[in-house]
């Protein structure tokens, strides 16, 4: 069952966390850290062009994650990219979502994003956790629009982009340097009323003076 949405930071922090039929979707803590240390080890190296493979066994130390665990924490304090861990009902750590660069002022937007470890491709983990962190997205970050950015041959992610009732939008051009080139990015979208919910524009500003 889907939370009800909450008001205020202590009520946002508890909701930072979905629980589906398979999954559990959560900010990582400090007591997970054997789940991700035991995750990097047990990946396979990078299976294409967008799978990042394991950190190296120099970068698992405690005190490595300890760092990632207060730069998120941070980030999440300025309410600008919120990074969440994939477990599954196991407690193995699977994979991230995130929405990424939130945008306040009369946009209200932000960028998702998303990683599944490679072992444990192809079981729909991937479209799981999205929907999840997109309901986050919408009732408890209240944004309005949640917008993906998908390089056009990336092929499993503009078929998961279109399993989840995106928007295609239009290509991007030359929109990120990756790679030591500048690459193309297919857009997709969804707002909020896209998803059934209204959107609360009191106080906002949709006109400004310089």
């Amino acid at each position: 069952m889907t939370p009800k949405c909450l008001s205020g930071k202590t009520a946002l922090m508890k909701q930072l966390v979905r629980k589906t039929r398979r999954l559990v979707i959560r900010p990582l803590e400090i007591k997970d850290y054997e789940a991700w240390k035991k995750a990097n080890l047990g990946m396979s190296k990078p299976q294409n062009t967008w799978d990042l493979g394991p950190r190296s066994p120099h970068e698992l130390k405690r005190s490595d994650f300890k760092r990632i665990l207060g730069a998120q924490a941070e980030k999440r304090k300025r309410d600008f990219f919120y990074d969440l861990a994939v477990f599954n009902k196991s407690g193995e750590l699977i994979g991230g979502v995130s929405l990424m660069e939130v945008s306040r002022a009369i946009s209200q937007t932000c960028f998702l994003g998303y990683r599944i470890f490679n072992g444990h491709w192809g079981q729909g983990y991937a479209k799981e956790a999205v929907k999840a962190i997109i309901d986050i997205g919408f009732c408890d970050l209240k944004l309005h629009r949640i917008e993906a950015g998908i390089e056009p041959n990336n092929t499993r992610s503009l078929r998961l982009a279109k399993s989840l009732k995106m928007r295609r939008e239009g290509v991007k051009k030359r929109a990120l340097f990756l790679r030591d080139t500048w690459i193309d990015l297919v857009i997709y979208t969804l707002t909020c009323e896209d998803v059934g919910r209204k959107f609360n524009t009191k106080g906002l500003v949709s006109k400004r003076r310089m």
